[in-house]
């Protein structure tokens, strides 16, 4: 049973993360890549003066070999779509397992699934940690790291206890932690600074936000679609209400 369940579980998998990805990676390119283009502009400008002042007082230095990044155009357009597919088969790979256990009866459930995958994995941790340019400051890398993780993971729970559960108390529970992570607050830096213009910024936040929005939509539809027809969680249904059977 298993052995036939894990092949339609990565073609529903799979072809949902495509076309989601696919999609993302549109919206990136003609709408959030230009942005992080041009704050990036900012960036090297200020980079630009800083290596001018010092100049003189690295003369005869040898600079050390900056890491391998794709250049503007066609690599870092193929590293954008490489990067959202992987990311997309993981994320479609997380709903289908869900759907296994609890089948959607049609595909417009998909949203409501797309929709809990945008508030754990975007809008709760976008809450503290917004979207941000080239450019901003930030606190360190390792408190943001496990502030996201510990948010992601509440938000998760808190959603499963909220809306798939009757009683009050488990439901309560469920609404305190997702309020927990940010009364704890996410890690600042010490001095919020921006080389980017603050409209810039709140043009990436919006693009970042709506772009990630319709993204999990279409994941969450097309995953709900594909394992309705490829009949993923048919084994558990069937077991689940075995009265059917007899009448």
């Amino acid at each position: 049973m298993a052995g036939m369940l894990l092949p339609r579980i990565i073609l529903s998998a799979g072809i949902s993360g495509i076309v989601a990805a696919l999609l993302l990676a549109l919206m990136q390119i003609l709408w959030v890549t230009p942005l992080i283009l041009e704050a990036e502009t900012y960036e090297t400008a200020a980079e630009s003066l800083a290596h001018t002042h010092i100049a003189d007082a690295t003369a005869g230095h040898e600079h050390p070999q900056q890491a391998w990044q794709p250049e503007d155009g066609w690599q870092r357009t193929l590293a954008t779509i490489s990067s959202n597919v992987v990311m997309a088969i993981g994320f479609a790979s997380m709903l289908t397992g869900a759907y296994c256990l609890r089948r959607p009866p049609g595909w417009v459930i998909g949203f409501g699934w797309g929709l809990a995958g945008y508030a754990v994995f975007f809008a709760a941790p976008s809450l503290g940690l917004p979207p941000e340019l080239p450019g901003t400051t930030a606190a360190d890398l390792l408190a943001r790291q496990y502030w996201w993780l510990g948010t992601v993971c509440v938000t998760a729970i808190g959603l499963g206890l909220l809306f798939l559960q009757s009683k009050p108390m488990p439901r309560l529970a469920g609404g305190l932690l997702l309020l927990s992570p940010h009364l704890l607050g996410a890690p600042q830096p010490a001095m919020a600074e921006s080389l980017a213009p603050e409209a810039l910024q709140v043009q990436f936040i919006q693009a970042s936000a709506l772009s990630n929005l319709v993204f999990w939509l279409v994941l969450g539809s097309v995953s709900a679609a594909l394992a309705i027809r490829f009949g993923v969680g048919d084994e558990n249904q069937g077991l689940a209400s075995p009265e059917n059977r007899h009448g």
